[in-house]
């Protein structure tokens, strides 16, 4: 996959790639305190609470921000500023800058040195908005337009500035399809998003255009008597004061550039962004590529490439985000598109989260991430993999619920130590797939390793081993799908057996035995029942199949009376650090995930 930037092509220093990876064997998953990983999901519904919804204390010395305000106020409640960028510059680090209901437009960055706490008044809804409202317009043929229009944003189809595309196909973001994705334009009548199109002959309704050479905007829809918006600004705020906060606020509209990355973006160590809604990014929601953060209670949803992105983030833990219908620009799926992508970090966290509807994959974890818990997690009816695993080490996969995704429920590819317990997979294509592919790390035509770790890299050897996979249940593969489980070295090198691959305590749902008629594709070996596997390989001992019936349910929930029965009869006992990362006790005996 090509170089996802990271802060060099933010602050000067933005570029690099993403992928995943946490434990095996030996490997316990992170143990600490409220900042670490080894705290048990949420329960509550993932997302933040609606804009104007929390309530969070207003320190003594509070700088306040209003629409009605003016900058040349004090900053008191009485008398408050118009603009976060005043307050900020006015703010003294460690201070806290407190917003009144309304909306804001404007760009803001704050610096580095200046650590500040900004949020919401209580139960007071703060939004800022990057578009402006559009008057003017002149009837043109079947058209409409509006002369003297002079935004201009940077429509580089790649994460660099002024780049073209990439000369390999499989690393070009934009497809012929959707020739326009990468423009960040963007247009609202009465709150409904245009098409942007490439000429003026193809504008027609529900579409726009931008004639930079002659400074004007065209659309296709009458604005008589509506509301026209479009996107005016890029980036929302850029958060580079170490151990800052930011809550309680909305994001949308802004025309993100894709080398800007994303319309929220923590570049910094140490930043915290709780109850916080990002949407109609052009491109990205909330970007992290920096170390130590906390990104709590974010729904990231109708953006146009993705809700988060992370790249060198050590030490992120995103806990009860929302990801959903995200890559309205129709991104192509890879090199990057969907809900989530993180590259090239270490000691990475998603928990108690929900990945939905993204067009593209939910959460891919690419290019050498090391040490990742993805624990408690939906990830449902996305358009490509629900979960990617690539090119990284040490995952732990566990209580997710990964159903209804187009692509494979999860794929590991080229990534070693993985433990993949007790998820409930179903209505996926291949449910779980683990395919070795010719990559190698000390291959340099080969992009995807760290530049911060050395190389070669002996924590990264990009091959599928080690592998165990537990308590799982596997039901309901799409029709046409080759197998439940699929395992494939596709440099003909190794067989399941030699990659180090333990498979025992799971269990297969089929609704008919012939779907699909493989139920274990163990390298070139397919297997289309249970105890034939067995016997041919040693694995499974506790396992079971069951064909016929009813299946799983939209969501990966079983039959009640299959799945207690393999509770019982199937299931491995929950090793102790699985269980504290899902609230159970050591021990217990459960398939699938807890719902």
């Amino acid at each position: 996959m090509p170089n996802i930037p990271h802060r060099a092509t933010l602050a000067g220093v933005l570029a690099l790639p993403l992928i995943v990876g946490a434990g095996f064997l030996g490997w316990r998953a992170p143990q600490s305190n409220d900042r670490g990983h080894g705290v048990a999901p949420p329960t509550a519904p993932a997302g933040s609470l609606p804009v104007g919804g929390t309530s969070y204390k207003v320190p003594k010395g509070a700088l306040f921000v209003s629409p009605s305000g003016d900058d040349g106020a004090q900053g008191t409640r009485e008398h408050p500023l118009r603009s976060l960028g005043r307050a900020v510059a006015r703010a003294g680090s460690g201070g806290t800058v407190v917003l009144r209901g309304g909306v804001y437009h404007e760009s803001v960055d704050v610096p580095r040195g200046k650590r500040l706490t900004i949020q919401s008044f209580p139960r007071e809804a703060v939004w800022f908005d990057g578009s402006s409202l559009v008057t003017g317009w002149r009837a043109d043929g079947s058209a409409w337009a509006r002369d003297g229009w002079t935004t201009r944003f940077d429509s580089s189809p790649t994460y660099t500035k002024g780049a073209r595309p990439s000369d390999k196909a499989d690393f070009r973001f934009v497809s012929p399809e959707h020739p326009m994705a990468a423009h960040p334009d963007q247009l609202w009548v009465d709150g409904v998003r245009q098409e942007q199109v490439a000429s003026r002959g193809q504008v027609k309704p529900g579409t726009f255009f931008v004639d930079e050479g002659a400074s004007r905007l065209y659309m296709g829809s009458d604005p008589r008597g509506r509301n026209v918006r479009a996107s005016t600004l890029g980036i929302a705020v850029t958060i580079d004061g170490e151990g800052s906060t930011l809550r309680g606020i909305g994001f949308r509209r802004y025309g993100t550039a894709l080398p800007d990355i994303g319309m929220v973006r923590v570049t910094a160590p140490r930043i915290t962004v709780e109850n916080v809604t990002t949407t109609e990014s052009a491109t990205t929601g909330l970007t992290v590529v920096a170390a130590h953060a906390r990104v709590r209670r974010l729904t990231s949803s109708r953006n146009g490439l993705l809700g988060v992105h992370a790249n060198t983030a050590d030490d992120l833990r995103l806990e009860s985000v929302l990801l959903d219908h995200n890559n309205r620009e129709r991104f192509k799926y890879s090199p990057v598109s969907g809900g989530f992508k993180i590259t090239r970090s270490r000691t990475v966290a998603v928990v108690g989260s929900t990945i939905t509807d993204n067009l593209g994959k939910g959460l891919w974890i690419d290019e050498s991430v090391r040490d990742i818990t993805i624990t408690g997690d939906r990830i449902l009816r996305n358009a490509h993999h629900g979960v990617s695993l690539e090119l990284s080490a040490r995952a732990l996969v566990a209580g997710n619920v990964i159903s209804g995704n187009a692509g494979d429920g999860l794929k590991v590819n080229n990534t070693s130590d993985v433990r993949i317990w007790n998820n409930s997979m179903s209505g996926n294509g291949r449910t779980l797939g683990l395919d070795q592919d010719p990559r190698r790390p000390d291959d340099p035509s080969v992009p995807g390793r760290d530049p911060r770790q050395k190389t070669p890299d002996p924590a990264m050897t990009w091959r599928v081993e080690k592998i165990s996979i537990s308590n799982n249940t596997f039901a309901d593969a799409r029709p046409g799908t080759p197998c439940l489980l699929c395992v494939a070295d596709h440099t003909g090198k190794r067989d399941a057996g030699r990659m180090g691959i333990t498979v025992n305590g799971n269990l297969y749902v089929r609704r008919s035995a012939s779907n699909p008629r493989t139920l274990i594709m163990w390298s070139n070996r397919p297997f289309g029942a249970l105890d034939r596997f067995r016997s041919a390989t040693g694995q499974e001992a506790r396992g079971a199949a069951h064909d016929g019936g009813t299946g799983a349910s939209p969501e990966g929930a079983l039959d009640p009376a299959i799945a207690a029965r393999a509770n019982t009869a199937t299931a491995l006992p929950l090793p102790a650090d699985i269980a504290k990362l899902l609230g159970r006790p050591a021990g217990t005996r459960h398939v699938g995930a807890f719902f």
